[in-house]
């Protein structure tokens, strides 16, 4: 019997793009030889997974679970919306999300040993290829923690429970009532849902967005034909609308837009006798900045027609 080593392994898993497990298994069932060892798996149905590695995955499900005071967010893609239907798909998701709860970003989550009980969780995304028979990637996770207080969550188009195609994730910081707190973080979530802000505060804001959208601003003032002074001016005045869009405490409150998000919490909080701050936030709507490649019907055929 020849010794099926990490290298042999890890030779078979670059070929064929499936787990490691199956790779040693297949290894051993065929005394070491790769090229036995692909047609094997072939055979088994599990190489086709690395057929579709090119494959647009922009659907799936992003998973939310909140323990103590964390609260964490994945997402994991496929090919179709179909597939977040698929009962095996939702319990990995659920079961990827739980993990993620205990590990510190998604190389460690990656690496962390499978729901299943075998291999990592790579290993399990990539056996979940090859059952279900679509492209899948586990794109991202966030976490959101809290000293003392709530983590809240909201999951808009819920597909199950802790499911959905966009999940959010509020810290309220705060020593009061836990349900008074968790009604207010949930509000604020579905606010998020709704506006998609860039940061917490202004001063959270990436400077080359800001930079960016002054660089804008002022080829349109310059237009104008006003003089530098003035242009000054409005270019202030329309970074503070800009900032009014995009953070989140500064935005007009979805449920009430004469007040903005931090007066909503406030008074909130002061009617409840308490003292509470939103402390930070995640949001992940599903494949959001994914590249979907648009197939051309009508130039597929003609190819196959050789016209």
């Amino acid at each position: 019997m020849a010794e099926i080593t990490a290298a042999l392994v890890k030779d078979l898993r670059e070929k064929t793009g499936v787990g490691m497990m199956d790779c040693k298994k297949a290894l051993t069932e065929n005394n070491g030889n790769i090229e036995a060892s692909i047609d094997w798996l072939r055979a088994k149905g599990l190489s086709k997974a690395a057929k579709k590695a090119d494959r647009a995955a922009a659907e799936g499900l992003v998973g939310v679970y909140v323990s103590g005071n964390t609260g964490v967010l994945v997402e994991l893609n496929a090919e179709t919306d179909f597939v977040s239907r698929n009962e095996q798909f939702q319990a990995a998701v659920r079961g990827i999300t739980k993990l993620a709860h205990g590990v510190d970003g998604l190389e460690a989550l990656a690496a962390a040993p499978s729901p299943a009980g075998e291999g990592s969780v790579t290993d399990y995304v990539t056996n979940l290829i090859a059952t279900i028979g679509e492209n899948m990637t586990l794109r991202r996770m966030a976490k959101v923690s809290v000293k003392q207080g709530v983590v809240a969550s909201y999951i808009h188009t819920a597909t199950g429970e802790g499911l959905g195609r966009i999940g959010v994730l509020v810290g309220v910081e705060t020593a009061g009532d836990q349900a008074i707190a968790a009604d207010i973080g949930r509000k604020v979530a579905m606010h998020i849902a709704a506006t998609a802000p860039l940061s917490l505060k202004t001063d959270d804001l990436d400077p080359a967005v800001v930079e960016r959208e002054r660089q804008v601003l002022t080829e349109q003032a310059r237009e104008s034909g006003k003089s530098d002074d003035v242009i000054a001016r409005m270019i202030e005045g329309r970074i503070r609308k800009f900032y009014e869009e995009v953070v989140l405490l500064q935005q007009p409150f979805v449920m009430n837009p004469d007040q903005t998000v931090a007066a909503f919490v406030a008074e909130a909080a002061k009617a409840a006798g308490l003292a509470a701050e939103i402390t930070g936030f995640a949001m992940f709507k599903l494949g959001e900045g994914v590249e979907k490649k648009e197939d051309d019907f009508a130039a597929e055929v003609a190819a196959l027609s050789g016209t």
